[in-house]
């Protein structure tokens, strides 16, 4: 009989579910993490929501594990490469909790714009000062939302019902979708310009880490509002800090901070800065709906073998998987690349499936695709959610076979449609190791590893001399150097393999090179 640990205090229902499913269930909350670590082998499953931290020594200890359960979006607080590599999926609840956030939301807007939290320390002091406290009314003003997934198209909606003004900035989210939602998709620039209240509901990335700084504030209008709802790492509390003393930001509610618990910020203390403890989740309905989700979804995972919302296991049969396997991280590869260099809105994707691929059961193959496309700017985005995310955003997805074999026995290309241009990269299989054959129709032949450079440049002389003079001063070793061009003297493309990751001033300094189109960091 699977056994299942719940080490955080979660609703009873989970373990209800458990037990009715006839899986043997232990409740330890508040244990320390050498208690979890003495006891987490005795168990098949784990199900946590954020105040445990499944470390690489807890996984480690867990000799049985087969899987975590998060109840909630987030998995801050999971080592998921290790447990990946320890063969354990990570499972997480990834809506459960989207109208509970929203709500949040906007409930701190409302706190902003009529200083609620203010005014009531105020009356319970014996005071009256109705004078001190002049609200602002939210019906005309404009709300700029960064990031319009789930949560941020839930805080849309009933923004809209306030009768505001809504626009977003999300370089996933296609016309279409937002002309359903009933909002002005714009770029980051002109959002913070033009809106009253900015609300953040982005996951963090390399791409939205800071993403408010002291650059990103000036930008924005006198008097704005700022709200936090996502993760704390999207704000430089400092910068947020200096453009609330100058006047600039007239307010800020934050329920997420860069470490938490927060014990203590340059932002506490100030009446302009109203501040809750991560409660986005915290509603009965919410923490009910993940609990029996995330129980449900283990619980079949333990018994049936079937996947669920898992961060790290697509879902394959057992028939399909030794077949499909060598495949799925060459299009895993291929999704990724694109993801990566992909700055404007997505509008469709095509994967085409040529010679012995095309034999097979592609299906899961195109949702690792979509995953790796859609991963760079989307948070728990899995090959179980990747379609219906994507279909979501009305993001087309043709799926072509061709049996008949080209100039390789197998290829896997991928077309990627944006709101700018259209861009392809195929990859193929030697040995089972995967290869990039092509991008854009250029020829090329490389193998990707950890930290690559992309270049794009002019076919001209002196541009490898000069590339590898900049690695070489930041002290970059390269490891491998792809080279592919179209027409002698035209377009060409540069694939570099580098020991360590190249950081953004190095990239910079790529891009001003003479006869360089574009520069990219990439990581896989």
């Amino acid at each position: 009989m699977p056994k299942v640990l719940i080490s955080d205090k979660m609703s009873p229902q989970a373990a209800e579910v458990f037990a009715a499913r006839g899986i043997e269930v232990d409740v330890k909350t508040g244990m320390s993490p050498d208690e979890l670590k003495a006891c987490i082998g005795d168990y098949d499953g784990l199900a946590i929501r954020s105040a445990t931290k499944v470390t690489a020594d807890i996984i480690a200890a867990a000799n049985g594990l087969k899987v975590i359960g998060r109840a909630g979006i987030g998995v801050d607080n999971i080592d998921v490469a290790t447990a990946t590599q320890n063969g354990v999926v990570v499972m997480n609840t990834p809506f459960g909790n989207a109208i509970t956030t929203a709500e949040h939301a906007v409930a701190l807007m409302f706190a902003l714009a009529r200083q609620v939290p203010q005014a009531n320390a105020s009356t319970h002091a014996g005071k009256w000062e109705k004078s001190r406290f002049m609200g602002v009314e939210l019906m005309g003003k404009t709300l700029g939302i960064i990031g319009c997934g789930n949560i941020g198209a839930n805080v849309a909606e009933r923004a809209l019902g306030l009768r505001m003004k809504v626009l977003a900035y999300d370089p996933f989210l296609s016309p279409e979708r937002a002309k359903d939602l009933g909002v002005d998709k714009v770029d980051l620039d002109d959002l913070l310009a033009r809106a009253d209240v900015v609300s953040l509901h982005t996951p963090l990335t390399d791409a939205t880490r800071d993403i408010i700084n002291a650059d990103s504030l000036a930008k924005m209008k006198d008097g704005v509002y700022v709200i936090n709802c996502a993760r704390g790492g999207l704000v430089v509390e400092d910068d947020l800090k200096a453009a609330l003393e100058a006047g600039k930001v007239a307010g800020a509610a934050l329920d997420v901070f860069p470490v938490e618990p927060a014990k203590e910020s340059v932002l506490f203390g100030r009446e302009d800065v109203v501040a809750t403890p991560h409660l986005g989740a915290s509603t009965t309905e919410a923490q009910e709906k993940v609990a029996v989700q995330v129980a449900e979804q283990m619980a079949d995972y333990l018994l049936t073998g079937a996947v669920v919302n898992a961060l790290n296991m697509p879902s394959v049969s057992a028939e399909d998987a030794p077949k499909l396997k060598p495949y799925m991280k060459l299009v895993e590869q291929l999704g990724s690349f694109a993801g990566q260099i992909t700055e404007t809105g997505l509008e469709a994707v095509t994967v085409e499936y040529q010679g012995h691929v095309a034999e097979l059961n592609c299906k899961p193959l195109t949702a690792i695709v979509l995953q790796g496309l859609l991963a760079p700017m989307l948070e728990s985005v899995n090959m179980v959610s990747a379609p219906a995310i994507a279909k979501e955003r009305d993001i087309g997805v043709t799926e072509v076979k061709q049996e008949r074999a080209g100039a390789y026995q197998t290829l896997v290309r991928l077309t990627v449609k944006t709101e700018a241009q259209e861009r392809s990269v195929a990859g193929t299989l030697f040995t089972d190791r995967p290869r990039i054959v092509s991008i854009n129709d250029i020829p090329i032949d490389a193998e990707l590893g950890p930290h690559m450079l992309y270049v794009c440049n002019q076919d001209k002389p002196g541009f490898i001399g000069a590339l590898g003079t900049v690695l070489g001063n930041a002290g970059i070793n390269i490891a491998t150097f792809h080279l592919g061009r179209g027409e002698p003297g035209k377009d060409a493309i540069a694939l570099v393999e580098v020991d360590d990751a190249v950081d953004e001033d190095r990239v910079a300094e790529v891009r001003a090179l003479p006869h360089v189109v574009r520069a990219k960091a990439l990581a896989f």
